[in-house]
């Protein structure tokens, strides 16, 4: 997308609540991709991870563009190579730097891996890392709801409750009333702009406005019309228009209210006041 073709800067900032740009589809151009998410008016990314060996490649990142903040963790299908030192490195990746705001992503899989046993041992230490740093966790579920569901209620039954994202989202409105019910985010995705994914639309319907966020997952599931592409940072604005055009409600507005809410789970909120600062605006403001 090129400049000329980019859509015009509204005026509420927006924050990409996932992504991973680290990802060596952006090695060539970063730099230009960057350009095109400033312009666009995404004033903070939130950058998942998917190994440990992806951390100091992150914090790099975190240095070059100020806007970017992260989170560490394994991906589960990554949970074969998890050992019991991880917990440990995690900790100490969270306490090295300030701009780690989340653990993650975290979580199940069951549609491309089949060893439940080692991804819920790597799911259940990771929550525990995130309760003793008292972080958010950015949870990736894929056909494990109902598994992730009880591990998470038997949680809270036992006094350490999970708070975070459901990133991703692409289950039922049923499923995304289980996981509101534990205080979880939703966070909407490229899927929400696909002209099949009927259930996901009517999640974005139902979610109350101050419990869902958008995201990317770049370079991963590029919203229409930028379908089969890699994906950006920048493509979020697709994400929050197609919200907005599915809530009957403004597209400021989604931008708005997402972004609000990224700003409270994962401490963003001195990025976003100094975005609308720039913009002689005030943070609480909130478009029709």
């Amino acid at each position: 997308m090129s400049k000329a073709d980019a859509p015009p800067l509204v005026g509420a900032p927006l924050v990409d609540s996932h992504c991973h740009v680290v990802f060596a589809d952006f090695q060539d151009d970063l730099d230009t991709v960057a350009q095109r998410w400033r312009e666009q008016g995404v004033c903070a990314l939130v950058h998942a991870c998917v190994t440990p060996e992806e951390i100091p490649a992150i914090r790099q990142l975190a240095d070059r563009f100020p806007e970017l903040r992260y989170a560490v963790g394994l991906h589960p299908l990554e949970t074969g190579c998890w050992h019991e030192a991880m917990p440990n490195l995690f900790l100490e990746a969270c306490h090295r730097d300030e701009r780690v705001v989340a653990v993650g992503e975290l979580g199940l899989d069951l549609y491309k891996a089949t060893n439940l046993k080692q991804q819920v041992r790597a799911l259940e230490a990771q929550l525990d890392v995130a309760w003793e740093v008292d972080l958010p966790v950015i949870i990736h579920c894929r056909q494990a709801a109902v598994l992730l569901r009880d591990i998470l209620v038997a949680r809270r039954q036992a006094g350490r409750p999970v708070r975070g994202v459901m990133h991703c989202w692409a289950g039922t409105p049923q499923e995304m009333d289980w996981f509101l019910d534990l205080g979880l985010i939703i966070s909407f995705s490229g899927i929400v702009t696909f002209k099949n994914a009927k259930a996901v639309h009517a999640c974005a319907q139902q979610v109350p406005e101050d419990r869902y966020m958008v995201e990317t997952d770049c370079p991963f599931l590029a919203p229409t019309p930028h379908r089969g592409q890699r994906n950006e940072p920048a493509f979020v604005v697709r994400v929050a228009e197609t919200m907005a055009a599915l809530r009957h409600c403004s597209t400021e507005r989604v931008r708005h209210v997402s972004s609000q809410t990224a700003a409270r789970l994962f401490g963003l909120e001195s990025l976003l006041q100094g975005s609308l600062t720039a913009m002689g605006e005030q943070f609480s403001r909130t478009p029709p």
